[in-house]
């Protein structure tokens, strides 16, 4: 199983911690779309930028 996650909502305003789990997760602008492995650890940094972006499951 993996996510699809897509940045829905711009990063300004956001505080150094939800800006570095952004670029980690590689997102880098609104409308683009990567896949991440479905885990413990991708799951709480979507937790932490919940309201930036958009997450749907995918069965890759």
């Amino acid at each position: 199983m993996s996510l699809r996650v897509t940045q829905r909502r711009s990063r300004n305003g956001c505080d150094r911690s939800q800006l570095a789990t952004l670029r980690s997760l590689g997102l880098r602008r609104i409308g683009q779309t990567v896949e991440v492995p479905d885990s413990p650890q991708a799951r709480g940094m979507l937790h932490k930028v919940r309201h930036l972006v958009e997450v749907v499951q995918s069965a890759g």
